[in-house]
């Protein structure tokens, strides 16, 4: 667990390493933005179906985004990484997280080169990974800032968070005491979607965890206790966030359950090959 004050703004910090279960996964947008500080051979990232496929050799900083994207690993692969908070990542970036959305930056296009390049010498000469995440701890650490509008923006999050989504967007700026118009201008400077966008995603990664791959799905129980209208209302917000139809996703997860039963990964980044 990060130390506070990075808590409020982090989930989990990770090291990955070896051999990727699959040479491409895709990543449906989920409520995180990530932070990855890459030590192997470049991997690639292709941010929607319409864009062709960039290189990253230094890691990449992604704020929420609104489609799915396609990782392109090479045959071995190490990074450490950071996965933050939806409004987490804002302190550590000098441009609004719009400008980010769907667009994966370099980490040395945040930080600047010669940091970049630093940080990844002293990460690369680490005793382990605990020291490593314990490195890029100390650097979040040193680079946080004081950003506007963030205790706004966290504690409305905080609200969507624990409803799974379910929850009025106007009633939120209504008890926050500013308009849905501020609200949404806050959101997108801080975590580059709308809180409507956000609540989106926290409904559907929330029915998405609760399915077991493994057994028979009945979509329209599952459609139901999520709270969508109806099971061609799910069917629909699936296919936007992960570009698969219901059966066609069911088939993948299926896949990842059956060819690499207990790795790490399985749950949210679905098979591309």
């Amino acid at each position: 667990m990060p130390r506070p004050p990075l808590d409020g703004l982090i989930d989990d910090l990770y090291y990955l390493a070896g051999a990727p279960p699959y040479a491409r996964l895709t990543l449906p947008p989920a409520p995180s933005a990530l932070l990855i500080v890459n030590l192997g051979a470049p991997f690639r990232i292709r941010a929607g179906t319409e864009i062709e496929a960039a290189e990253y050799a230094d890691g990449c900083v992604i704020t929420m985004a609104t489609r799915a994207s396609e990782f392109g690993y090479p045959p071995r692969t190490r990074s450490v990484g950071v996965h933050f908070k939806p409004w987490g990542l804002a302190p550590f970036v000098p441009m609004p997280a719009a400008e980010l959305c769907n667009r994966p930056v370099t980490v040395e296009q945040v930080w600047g080169r010669a940091a970049v390049a630093e940080l990844r010498d002293r990460l690369s000469e680490a005793d382990g990974p605990h020291e490593m995440m314990t490195l890029l701890e100390e650097e979040l650490l040193r680079r946080l800032r004081e950003t506007a509008g963030l205790g706004l923006v966290r504690h409305t999050s905080g609200v969507i968070a624990a409803t799974s989504g379910a929850v009025s967007i106007g009633e939120l700026g209504t008890a926050a005491g500013v308009s849905s118009t501020h609200l949404a201008q806050r959101f997108k400077e801080l975590v580059g979607i709308t809180p409507k966008r956000l609540a989106r995603t926290y409904r559907f990664t929330t029915t998405v965890f609760a399915m077991d791959p493994s057994g028979p799905i009945d979509w329209g129980h599952l459609a139901s206790v999520a709270g969508y209208f109806d099971q061609a209302h799910f069917g629909h917000e699936l296919r936007a966030f992960t570009g698969l139809t219901p059966t066609r996703y069911l088939e993948v997860r299926r896949q990842f359950l059956r060819e690499h039963p207990g790795h790490t990964l399985d749950g949210w980044p679905l098979p591309a090959d």
